[in-house]
């Protein structure tokens, strides 16, 4: 970062695109709630979490979901060259890279929906999460007893 102007550096610029790259990079990111495909606006979010939820995908849903990614796929690339590319603020780098994460889960998510692997996970998730709940409540009882506070 020039310390004259706001301008990305090529260093940063590489940074970025590495991180893009890197495994698992998506995990975490936060999918966003609308964004602009083919000149449209598209409440990705919105569409996700209606997918995620529906108790069964019909044909119809299926073949939506493969153009979905298809279209994702595309921004993520038109994204992507204009970090590669483009003068950017740093700002504006930091801007694109997150919608650019998000996309990037976006299409992990749909692939999940498409496979049907993601009401498993979600259940994995729960079972291993309240699993740590009981452990983590049991330690503290563990310690209360041992410090003398439970008798």
């Amino acid at each position: 970062m020039s310390v004259k102007d706001d301008t990305l550096s090529e260093w940063e610029r590489k940074q970025l695109l590495a991180a893009l790259h890197a495994r698992l990079f998506w995990v975490g990111e936060e999918i966003p709630y609308s964004v602009d495909i083919r000149g449209k606006k598209c409440k990705l979010h919105e569409l996700v979490w209606r997918l995620i939820n529906k108790d069964k995908l019909t044909d119809e849903d299926i073949v939506h979901i493969d153009k979905y990614i298809t279209f994702l796929r595309e921004k993520e690339q038109e994204d992507e060259t204009k970090l590669k590319t483009e003068k950017l603020t740093k700002d504006e780098a930091k801007a694109l890279f997150n919608e650019t994460g998000g996309i990037l889960r976006a299409i992990m998510d749909l692939r999940d929906i498409e496979e049907g692997t993601v009401k498993e996970k979600e259940k994995e998730f729960h079972d291993i999460f309240s699993k740590e709940r009981v452990a983590e409540a049991r330690k503290w009882l563990r310690f209360l007893h041992d410090s003398g506070g439970l008798t």
